[in-house]
């Protein structure tokens, strides 16, 4: 299993979004994703978000909560543990993503994305201020084929 970080950068209630565009091989390839990567070694999940953050964007989070995290299963990929995060306040400008292009997008607008179906589920945790958490996605291709929230089974239709 990897170990992951994603961020969801708010401001003016629109997340700052990665459109994966750029990389061939690319599991994310056309899809839309918070920011993130995989963790260096001895990397706490709080390096990782901060340094992945500032590469892909150029920006310096200064305020950010450790939301929670997601454990995927997939039967074409390596197993993965992503860690959750938001991010409210950061200084910096706005820098090119060699993975893709970056945009604010408004939350309200987040589900007519190309997105995987299980971003949408923990994205809707956020949206509620769901406490820490714990989900579980499995993946057959592209297809979720179960998902459960702090160990019960939840409904994916």
């Amino acid at each position: 299993m990897i170990n992951t970080t994603l961020c969801y950068i708010e401001k003016d209630n629109k997340y700052l979004m990665l459109h994966r565009t750029k990389k061939e091989n690319d599991i994310n390839r056309d899809k839309w994703i918070g920011i993130g990567g995989k963790f260096e070694e001895n990397e706490s999940p709080e390096e990782c978000v901060l340094r992945e953050a500032y590469e892909e964007t150029g920006l310096r989070l200064t305020s950010w909560k450790y939301r929670g995290i997601v454990t995927f299963v997939s039967d074409r990929y390596e197993g993965e543990y992503m860690h959750l995060f938001t991010a409210d306040r950061f200084e910096g400008e706005l820098a090119e993503c060699d993975e893709g292009e970056l945009e604010w997008i408004e939350k309200e607008k987040l589900k007519s994305l190309t997105l995987w179906k299980g971003d949408l589920i923990f994205l809707g945790l956020l949206d509620s201020d769901e406490p820490f958490f714990s989900l579980k996605l499995c993946y057959e291709g592209d297809t979720l084929v179960f998902a459960s929230l702090n160990g019960e089974k939840i409904n994916i239709d």
